[in-house]
This record gives structure tokens, C-alpha cells and sequence, in this order.
């Protein structure tokens, strides 16, 4: 199957690149069965979306920092083990933003979508669920929506859970709330349809971001799971996501 190597703009992920596309013939990503992304988790998301039109498994490999999503980087015994990789198929969340000015923006997630405040001022957020109002005020520095994927990312950074593969749901995490101060969020239905309207906007501005998508100004932001789109990621049988996942939630 033919291989396709990607890399970030860092000067060992460029390097690892040259030398594996000459070992295993490289062909261009829009010839590839497969395309092997070198860098860290940003990249690798950043792969998935700028082939996600092409519909071929990506296999990372960590030329970055954390690389919780990559497999450990080796030039050796690459064809057998993509042959071995387990696939993991990733659904994102779609975003829908209405700004102030009434402008429509929308982006896909596979890790999170997320709203912060613009300024000094703490952000109002209203949140309805599938059409029935949850919380009339949230008062926070923004809030999150996260896909199990994902949810070891921003959302555990800001105290949310951690979602297990295959689980069928989605976490929505406030970020350092402050009114209702204990409020820790909620778990919801991969199925769910979640909106956000901004409260006093023009006092309190919020952006909202997709993975790279990011909307100034926004006034409202809806939320759903696009189960019409999908990506998939190979894994090494031994550095399985869902195992990773797991192990993640007994790490001290």
C-alpha cells in the first residue's frame, strides 16, 4: 500500500520525514493508502483535517512533545506494523457559531469544542440541551464540549472526565466556574444537541473554538456530534488508544 509521510515544521519531524520517504518510496498525500504523520497531537490533528476529504487511515508517529495520539517513533519495521495496527474510528463534533454581527462560521472538532472569554470579565453562558434550557446562567471562563477522544486533552486539564472508547457520550466541563461554584459539569448522549448562548456579549465577549476553528464575537454556539464524518487512526496493538485512555484514568 502505497505511503504518504507528512511532518510538522520542526527540524526532526522534517528530517524523519526525508529518510522514511526515501527507505519506504513516498508518494504524495492525494496518492496515498496511508498517511504517516510526524510531529506531536497538534499535527496529528491537523493531518486529519486537512486529508479527512481523502478518507485514508493516518498513522502518527511521536516526533513532537506529549503524543498521546502517535505511536513511539521507529524507522525499522514500518510496513509490518501497519499491517498489525489497530484501527480506532474518530467521529468529531460540529460547530455551529452565530457571531454578534450575525455572521455563521462552522468547524469540526475531534478533540473538543471549546468557548473562552475574550477579556477581563468572566463570561455568562446559557446552556440548553436538546432544546430544554439546563442552566439560565452559567458564570465561568468558558466551557467545553469534549468527545472521549479528546477528553484526556483540555477537558482533563479542566477537571473533566475521562471518556472511555466506544462509550457513546460526550463531556460538557466548565472551565473555573465561578457561579454555580461547584458545578462540575455533566455527562451526555453522543446524540445530544448542545447550545450556548452568550449572555451580555457586548460587555462580556466569548470566542468558540473547533480545533483550529476559532470564532471571535460569538453569540451563540450550537453543538452536535456529525456521525456522517469519520476518520480513522492506526495504533500499534501495544499502544492502543483505548488502553491509553484507560491507564490514563489510574495515573497519580
Amino acid at each position: 500500500m502505497p505511503l504518504a509521510f507528512v511532518a510538522a515544521d520542526t527540524p526532526d519531524a522534517r528530517a524523519a520525514r526525508d529518510r522514511l520517504a526515501v527507505r519506504y518510496a513516498g508518494v504524495p498525500p492525494e496518492e496515498a493508502g496511508i498517511i504517516v504523520a510526524l510531529g506531536g497531537d497538534g499535527f496529528l490533528l491537523e493531518t486529519l483535517h486537512r486529508y479527512l476529504f481523502r478518507g485514508v487511515p493516518v498513522y502518527g508517529m511521536n516526533r513532537g512533545s506529549v503524543g498521546f495520539l502517535l505511536n513511539d517513533y521507529s524507522e525499522d519495521g514500518l510496513t509490518r506494523r501497519l499491517m498489525r495496527a489497530q484501527r480506532v474510528v474518530l467521529h468529531p463534533l460540529r460547530m455551529k457559531a452565530m457571531t454578534r454581527e450575525g455572521a455563521e462560521i462552522e468547524g469540526l472538532a475531534f478533540n473538543e469544542v471549546s468557548l473562552l472569554r475574550e477579556t477581563r470579565q468572566a463570561a455568562k453562558l446559557r446552556v440548553t440541551v436538546d432544546g430544554r434550557e439546563r442552566m439560565p446562567e452559567l458564570t465561568c471562563d468558558g466551557a467545553l464540549v469534549s468527545t472521549p477522544a479528546g477528553s484526556t486533552a483540555y477537558n482533563l486539564s479542566a477537571h473533566g472526565p475521562i471518556l472511555p472508547l466506544g462509550a457513546d457520550i460526550l463531556a460538557l466541563t466548565p472551565i473555573s466556574a465561578f457561579r454555580p461554584r461547584r458545578w462540575r459539569g455533566a455527562l451526555l448522549p453522543h446524540t445530544a444537541r448542545i447550545q450556548f448562548d452568550v449572555l451580555e456579549p457586548s460587555k462580556r465577549p466569548v470566542s468558540a473554538v473547533a480545533d483550529f476553528t476559532e470564532v471571535r464575537d460569538v453569540a451563540r454556539v450550537e453543538i452536535s456530534e456529525d456521525r456522517k464524518v469519520a476518520c480513522t487512526l492506526l495504533f500499534d496493538p501495544e499502544m492502543a488508544l483505548e488502553e491509553r485512555i484507560l491507564k490514563e484514568q489510574f495515573t497519580p
